[in-house]
């Protein structure tokens, strides 16, 4: 998705409509992921809806994802593939980082570390937490943790991450 200060906004071919730009300009970075939670903003990726990651809530320095994989992301021996662990990872990662910025601000990531814990089965529901543990100016750190439904972790990750200038406003 490309999101400018501009009437003319695309998201894979939808067009984005002015209150969507309004929200990008004038909300803090915890506000936009709340609003994109809330259905008031469009996701920022396809892939959400593919690994079926729901933003639950997002407040200055802390979201909360809820996660369903499905079988598709299994590997042969029936469990959820590391790199789509380490994705939701990095995306809670990444969003955690945002949320303490002025305005939301994509980030790129310098590095993962993730630490795999138990087994992810496709079917059952996750809670993956993103806390902000420096939310420098220029490098952020931040971690994750994946969490069965009886609170358990199964996985957890600690990263670095940059903000996108190619959206700073």
């Amino acid at each position: 998705m490309r999101v400018e200060a501009s009437p003319d906004l695309s998201s894979g071919g939808e067009t984005i409509s002015g209150d969507a730009v309004e929200l990008w300009n004038t909300l803090s970075g915890a506000e936009l992921i709340q609003a994109m939670s809330d259905g008031r903003f469009p996701q920022i990726s396809d892939i959400n809806d593919y690994i079926r990651q729901v933003i639950v809530s997002a407040e200055p320095g802390r979201v909360e994802i809820s996660w369903t994989p499905h079988e598709g992301l299994c590997n042969p021996g029936g469990t959820v593939h590391g790199g789509y662990i380490a994705m939701i990872l990095d995306n809670a990662v990444c969003l955690a980082a945002s949320s303490t910025c002025e305005h939301f601000m994509p980030m790129l990531t310098l590095n993962l570390n993730i630490d795999y814990l138990r087994a992810v089965s496709a079917g059952e529901t996750y809670t993956v937490t993103g806390t902000s543990v420096h939310p420098g100016s220029t490098r952020m750190v931040a971690t994750a943790v994946i969490a069965d439904a009886r609170g358990r972790p199964v996985a957890q990750a600690s990263g670095s991450v940059l903000p996108n200038r190619a959206f700073a406003r």
